[in-house]
């Protein structure tokens, strides 16, 4: 039992007397709780109060917390050892994550604790402290036991840590994964990867980072642990840069999907995204076509791609490279003529596409974030236009059934999931990080039951 009574002071709830707190404080020792927590600003004051009179199985948990920031790895360790010295059992510190790097420096301070330690970065940037301290000794985490109702932000629940995230079985030698991303909280590549590990008795996690600055994220985590990495909006190209090496492929389309550490320390850029697309287009452009063999159901046909940044490169290169003839609409003209020229195709404005129609039966692949959650009722084009097309593929998968899709599906088109792609691209990312061929059928089912 623990028993913890937060003043409004160190950014809990409890505004009553301070006498009646600590008076509550000293029964819940004398009642036998195993942990009393005490902020570091009253501990002098709690820990002459009790004049030593405290039961040996008690721990005193020494507390402080920072709401603004996390300070330098130089202040976290003054700050450890001043609450040490109070005569603390265990110390905890929670600051405040303003980017995803500070998560390195109370990583730094757990890993370097002589004593039990507790150490957290609040806030959503600060997210994956809660869940890989683990990983580096901390005493304990924190979770919520509802969704929504976390006495700190940026808290996970009880649930996902224990069953998500494997929390009890993270260790030292865990191998740390993660999709990188902004925003990043709709991902559900953390509930595909980490069943998957889990599966294969992989000691690998998968984590949601929400990243700001590419280049900072990686130069900050250059730790062997930390493996391997998806890409998704809007860090695709950033993620090229920060490669070592680049598959052709990505070098072609400008953008990566996964990135690999390899055992020499040295960053592989690869981009899979158009594989998965772009077997789900054809596929389905087979059962609507009714046709066979080995040919491409795109050689010859107009294939339209909204978006001119990493996913639309992708499309527009898998698209080219199977004999399609590409156009290229973005809202920016010179993008998508940088792009159109790459691939020997056309570049229009998100303007002109609204009245775009040379030809019927043409293929629309909708790369951009117009429309996913949680601004579902937006479309990146009107349904009066759709009804040139015959198929429609949409790259989101939050939701699966976007408007555009379900528009394009009252028009006749054959609607292809953004869930295809991420299938199909999941499947080839988790042999590269694992080394081991994908359970796809737990995956599959895995993604069914969370979207």
């Amino acid at each position: 039992m623990t028993c913890n009574l937060e003043p409004k002071w160190e950014g809990g709830q409890y505004e009553g007397d301070e006498k009646t707190r600590l008076d509550a404080l000293h029964l819940a020792l004398q009642l036998g709780s195993d942990y009393i927590d005490v902020e570091l600003k009253i501990a002098g004051e709690f820990f002459s109060s009790i004049q030593g009179n405290k039961p040996e199985a008690a721990k005193i948990i020494v507390s402080s917390h920072n709401y603004e920031r996390t300070p330098s790895s130089e202040e976290l360790g003054n700050l450890a050892a001043r609450i040490q010295a109070t005569g603390a059992d265990i110390v905890k510190i929670a600051t405040t994550a303003t980017d995803i790097t500070d998560c390195a420096r109370i990583f730094q301070l757990l890993a370097h604790s002589q004593v039990p330690t507790i150490a957290i970065a609040m806030a959503e940037r600060g997210y994956i402290s809660r869940i890989l301290s683990g990983k580096y000794g901390a005493f304990l985490t924190f979770g919520t036991l509802e969704a929504g109702v976390g006495s700190a932000p940026g808290q996970p629940t009880l649930h996902d840590l224990l069953e998500l995230y494997n929390f009890r079985q993270i260790g030292a030698d865990t191998k740390v994964h993660g999709v990188i991303g902004n925003p990043i909280g709709h991902s559900k590549s953390p509930h595909l990867y980490n069943g998957a590990f889990k599966s294969v008795n992989f000691n690998g996690i998968y984590l949601p980072l929400l990243v700001d600055s590419v280049a900072r994220f990686i130069s900050t985590f250059s730790s062997p642990d930390f493996v391997g990495y998806s890409y998704t909006i809007p860090h695709k190209e950033d993620g090229l840069k920060c490669c070592d090496e680049v598959d052709p492929i990505a070098q072609a389309i400008g953008a990566i999907s996964c990135m690999i550490r390899r055992p020499d320390g040295k960053l592989m850029g690869y981009n899979v995204d158009y594989l998965g697309a772009i077997a789900a287009i054809e596929e389905a452009l087979r059962v609507r076509e009714g046709i066979n063999g080995e040919a491409s159901p795109l050689a010859g046909k107009l294939f339209v791609v909204i978006g001119a940044g990493g996913a639309g490169k992708a499309l527009a290169y898998g698209s080219y490279e199977k004999g399609a003839r590409v156009v290229v609409a973005n809202r920016t003209y010179d993008k998508a003529k940088e792009l159109a020229s790459k691939v020997g195709g056309k570049a229009i404005t998100l303007e002109e596409l609204e009245n775009f129609h040379p030809e019927d039966g043409m293929i629309l692949a909708n790369t951009t974030s117009v429309g996913m959650k949680p601004n579902i009722d937006r479309t990146p084009l009107t349904k009066k236009a759709l009804s040139h097309y015959s198929l429609v593929f949409d790259a989101i998968y939050t939701p699966k059934l976007t408007r555009l899709l379900k528009e394009a599906q009252e028009c006749g088109a054959t609607p292809v999931y953004g869930t295809e792609m991420f299938i199909n691209q999941a499947f080839v990312q988790f042999e590269r990080f694992t080394g081991m061929p994908a359970p796809k059928q737990l995956i599959r089912d895995t993604l069914a039951k969370n979207t």
